[in-house]
């Protein structure tokens, strides 16, 4: 595994330990989410997708992700939703954007390719390549995009 493999891992298994760990202590455990997500997209990035070429979905335990998923909502309470760009440009009032599905499907990918890692791990690096440029990359933007938002909030009130 090179250096780089290595250090997905790393944040992998760091962010997993974060939002496995949520406490009511919502600022200090949203402060380490915000410091550990620019640092996971800059490694996944960094990674040659061309060496990873096919796509290598993961399973997902539905029940599992939706438990982890109200648990996160109930915690971020009145920080979870957020404007996605085009939801203004309708007739809806209704925020579309949630902080907590977007860490829980981030959640998701990174805890299963965790679990390979050990045994297979280029069909982890594949899977958290693949799943990146497909589904949870997606995520990623948008919740580093509402941290940075929900910390300007905090530093101006």
């Amino acid at each position: 595994m090179s250096s780089d493999a290595g250090e997905i891992v790393n944040l992998a298994q760091r962010y997993c330990e974060v939002i496995e760990t949520c406490s009511e202590e919502r600022s200090q455990w949203l402060r380490e989410i915000a410091d550990v997500l620019p640092r996971l997209h800059a490694a996944i990035t960094s990674l040659d997708g061309r060496a990873y070429e096919e796509h290598v979905p993961f399973g997902a335990d539905l029940d599992a992700r939706f438990a982890l998923y109200g648990r996160l909502r109930d915690l971020l309470g009145d920080r979870d939703g957020y404007w996605l760009e085009f939801d203004r440009m309708g007739d809806t009032n209704a925020m579309t954007g949630s902080l907590a599905d977007d860490l829980t499907d981030i959640y998701c990918e990174l805890k299963q390719g965790l679990r390979l890692v050990d045994e297979h791990p280029d069909r982890a690096v594949q899977g958290w390549l693949s799943g990146f440029e497909f589904h949870w990359g997606r995520h990623l933007t948008d919740a580093e995009r509402h941290m940075a938002t929900l910390a300007s909030l905090d530093r101006l009130g």
